[in-house]
């Protein structure tokens, strides 16, 4: 397999859910923001901004807003990662222009400007040796984080991130086989079930899903789930509703996506 020392550095991610009460200093800080500022952006609009937190009673309540995991209120240091068309808006109106960012798209802009900006900054922190984790879960109480962290209008919180040293050991998970993921020329499925079930035995060595094989809605509690895998906990979590008031959220900060 080709590699060299950044593929290698990559491939060891893994998300650090332990820190160490060691902080991280704001000018480290700085440096990984702005090495996510060196990413590609749409247009060069830079559609994103970040909100570092680092005061221990703000990372409590964001933790209790964000499922009450309890790393964002341990590690040092929290990243809220944010779609903005709001600093586009000022810049417009300064210039004498009128944004337009009602549509689908320019949401879209927004928010894949954030996550290649966020992933960018992620492999900065990594290097510097510092652990971190992302935090889908910012999107569960949208409007109480904004209104925590005085987000304007146009501003949303794609993810957060802690940030923080690694109070042990994380080691990388198994991901799908490339050939699942990479197509040639055009989509191709054939043979895919044989990448699916080889995932399926890396996850179930893993043993993160120990304790899982429980029933899922709608099924008799007497089902035994001999292999639980990958396939299984995912066909299970995407038959789920999850944040059905996103929308609307998104709509009360100026997103009405036309």
């Amino acid at each position: 397999m080709f590699t060299n020392p950044v593929i290698e550095q990559i491939y060891q991610h893994a998300s650090v859910r332990a820190y160490t009460s060691e902080p991280v200093s704001p000018e480290m800080v700085e440096a990984i923001v702005a090495a996510g500022q060196r990413s590609s952006t749409s247009s060069n609009l830079q559609m994103f901004s970040v909100v570092a937190v680092t005061e221990a009673d703000r990372r409590a309540q964001l933790a209790a807003l964000c499922g009450n995991q309890k790393h964002i209120a341990q590690a040092p240091v929290f990243l809220a990662w944010c779609a903005d068309l709001s600093r586009l808006e000022r810049i417009s109106t300064w210039r004498g222009y009128t944004q337009v960012a009602d549509y689908v798209e320019n949401y879209t802009l927004a928010v894949v400007d954030a996550a290649i900006a966020m992933q960018t900054a992620a492999i900065a922190a990594e290097s510097l040796g510092l652990g971190m984790c992302y935090i889908g879960a910012i999107r569960n109480n949208p409007l109480e984080v904004i209104d925590l962290l005085q987000l304007p209008r146009l501003v949303f919180p794609v993810s957060g991130m802690t940030l923080g040293w690694p109070a042990r050991p994380h080691p990388p998970r198994p991901k799908l086989p490339t050939r699942a993921i990479l197509h040639w020329e055009q989509y191709n499925t054939e043979g895919e079930e044989s990448a699916w079930r080889e995932y399926d035995a890396a996850m179930i060595a893993t043993g993160i899903y120990q304790g899982r094989q429980v029933a899922a809605p709608g099924q008799a509690q007497s089902r035994e789930m001999v292999e639980y895998g990958w396939t299984e906990h995912s066909a299970r979590r995407v038959a789920q509703v999850h944040r059905p008031g996103l929308r609307a959220a998104l709509e009360q900060q100026g997103f009405t996506l036309k």
